[in-house]
């Protein structure tokens, strides 16, 4: 659409302009925050800001905040929020008149309200007006944001006093911006789940192998940079196969996910640990930074916690770190076979704690789990051995 002279709607751009920016965000916050400045830009606000409606909890949460923040306002707030039932007009427009069969349409409000005519002075007093007030800003268009047919939250833009009052243009603009906005906000949200279950195992909720490789390749690419300690624990959960032909897969799937609890919470004493199923009873943390004796302290807690587990019978446990002297590793090909030797060592010792590659060196002698992983690479090539026989 062009006016007579040719030029492009300014407000077309900036549609258009709000769409390309959420098109092009990575997650659900990107895309709040894209949608939240295209729209302050578009109406020419001096702030603005995109909350979610959370049914459960009966309140709209800030997602984030731009343009002229107020003292008390943060760009991506940890917990801004009000109850919904300071803003009845959220659940009244859009359960009641959207109901009724209208559409979703903005809304604007200013710090001027007239008060109405059956109520006496001084008893009128709109949150949404008093925030204006608060705050100090002199007007706010309000419109709804929709996924899938249900209130998802709002799209809020404010103008400062003195500045021109919202008008109907406006708010029907507002009312466009929200829409593009719901799409991006919605494409993201597909995107993330879409990356969760493709990093996700789904019984226990941990990582899977996939994330694990890509952790463990960005780990080791830091200790060649600076030579940050990275460690691999690897666990076997012992007796699942008898659980299953014995008492059934659904319990085994419960041992299974008590043990992926059990690995989180002691993965959980070691930062930024990632805890992962790689598959059937095979378990691993992957840490960048701790130390080797811290690593193995959480690996010791896990066994214990493992041994107590209602049809368990423990947890083979194998670590290997390059804060051991296990030689270079260059490769997360090697640290796999490295913790894999010591998993299958403390599996065949029926060891009750944790084996760490490169600490059972004798003098004159490599350390066993060293030269199994070193035997175990020379005998099968670059795939990864599996020590057990299944």
């Amino acid at each position: 659409m062009a006016d007579g002279s040719g030029e492009l709607d300014p407000r077309l751009c900036a549609v258009v302009g709000l769409a390309q920016a959420t098109a092009g965000a990575q997650t659900p916050r990107e895309a709040a925050r894209a949608a939240a400045e295209g729209a302050r830009h578009a109406l020419d606000g001096s702030f603005a800001a995109i909350s979610s409606w959370e049914r459960s909890e009966g309140r709209l949460r800030v997602l984030v905040n731009v343009g002229a923040l107020a003292p008390d306002e943060e760009e991506f707030p940890d917990d801004e929020s009000y109850p919904v039932r300071d803003f009845p007009e959220i659940a009244e427009f859009l359960h009641e008149r959207w109901a009724g069969g209208g559409e979703p349409h903005a809304w604007v409000e200013t710090a001027e309200e007239p008060r109405p005519p059956d109520r006496p002075a001084g008893a009128y007093c709109h949150q949404r007006v008093a925030a204006l007030r608060r705050r100090g800003r002199g007007c706010c268009v309000v419109a709804p944001i929709v996924l899938h047919g249900r209130a998802w939250g709002e799209l809020y833009v404010a103008r400062a006093p003195g500045e021109p009052v919202f008008g109907r243009a406006d708010a029907t603009l507002a009312t466009v911006l929200a829409a593009v906005a719901a799409a991006g906000i919605a494409q993201t949200q597909r995107l993330e789940e879409a990356r969760r279950l493709a990093f996700t195992d789904p019984l226990t909720g941990l990582a899977n192998r996939r994330a694990v490789d890509i952790r463990l390749d960005e780990a080791l690419e830091r200790h060649r940079v600076d030579g940050s300690v990275v460690s691999l624990v690897v666990c076997d959960l012992n007796g699942l196969k008898r659980v299953n032909d014995t008492l059934g897969h659904a319990v085994g799937d419960r041992l299974l996910e008590r043990f992926g609890s059990v690995l989180s919470v002691c993965g959980a004493m070691l930062p930024g640990a990632l805890a992962a199923r790689l598959g059937g009873d095979e378990f691993c943390l992957v840490t960048l930074g701790p130390g080797t004796d811290e690593v193995a302290r959480a690996a010791a807690e896990l066994c214990r916690r493992a041994a107590k587990l209602e049809h368990g019978e423990g947890v083979a446990c194998g670590i290997a770190s390059t804060g051991a002297p296990i030689g270079p590793v260059r490769s997360a090909r090697r640290l796999f076979r490295l913790a894999d030797a010591a998993q299958y060592r403390a599996k065949a010792a029926r060891s009750d704690v944790p084996v760490v590659a490169g600490r059972e060196a004798r003098e004159g002698e490599a350390d066993p789990v060293v030269r199994l992983a070193d035997h175990a690479e020379a005998a099968s090539g670059p795939e990864r051995r599996r020590f057990r026989g299944r």
